[in-house]
């Protein structure tokens, strides 16, 4: 299989508020008045918790099909904790984003703890978000007028 782009475009509403367009939807980035925004959308790393569990969900259901079970149901916690003092410039003693991610997968399904731990490494180990973040994409950002 080949590689498959995808892309988004990005304007700023506001300092705080970023509108996203990702293929025919529009995604409203804020955020909470404790940070100076007007909460009119989840901030950039909830939106990264966020894609973690749509992919961990996608993920899951596909390698489940592949093992031959049944998933009736499956609930998902995700937090990070992150000091906020490097993004708001105040010391360099943190690094600016999570210091880790816990993801707690509360699944239903008549497989066994072993089944289940084995489809949790698996889904772990191919879910393209969870990638990304365990293998630290490079990113380049450039600068244009």
């Amino acid at each position: 299989m080949s590689d498959i782009t995808f892309s988004v475009t990005a304007t700023a509403a506001s300092p705080t508020r970023t509108d996203v367009q990702a293929r025919n939807f529009s995604l409203v980035l804020d955020e909470p008045p404790s940070l100076g925004g007007t909460d009119s959308g989840p901030n950039p790393v909830e939106y990264e918790l966020a894609s973690l569990a749509g992919c961990l969900n996608v993920t899951g259901h596909v390698v489940a099909r592949e093992m031959g079970i049944s998933i009736e149901s499956l609930t998902m916690t995700l937090s990070g904790a992150l000091n906020p003092a490097k993004f708001m410039g105040q010391s360099d003693a943190d690094r600016a984003g999570f210091k880790g991610i816990t993801v707690e997968m509360k699944v239903s399904s008549s497989a066994d703890e072993a089944t289940l731990e084995k489809w949790r490494t698996t889904v772990e180990s191919r879910c393209p978000v969870s990638d990304n973040l365990v293998n630290g994409t490079g990113v380049s950002i450039k600068v244009t007028t």
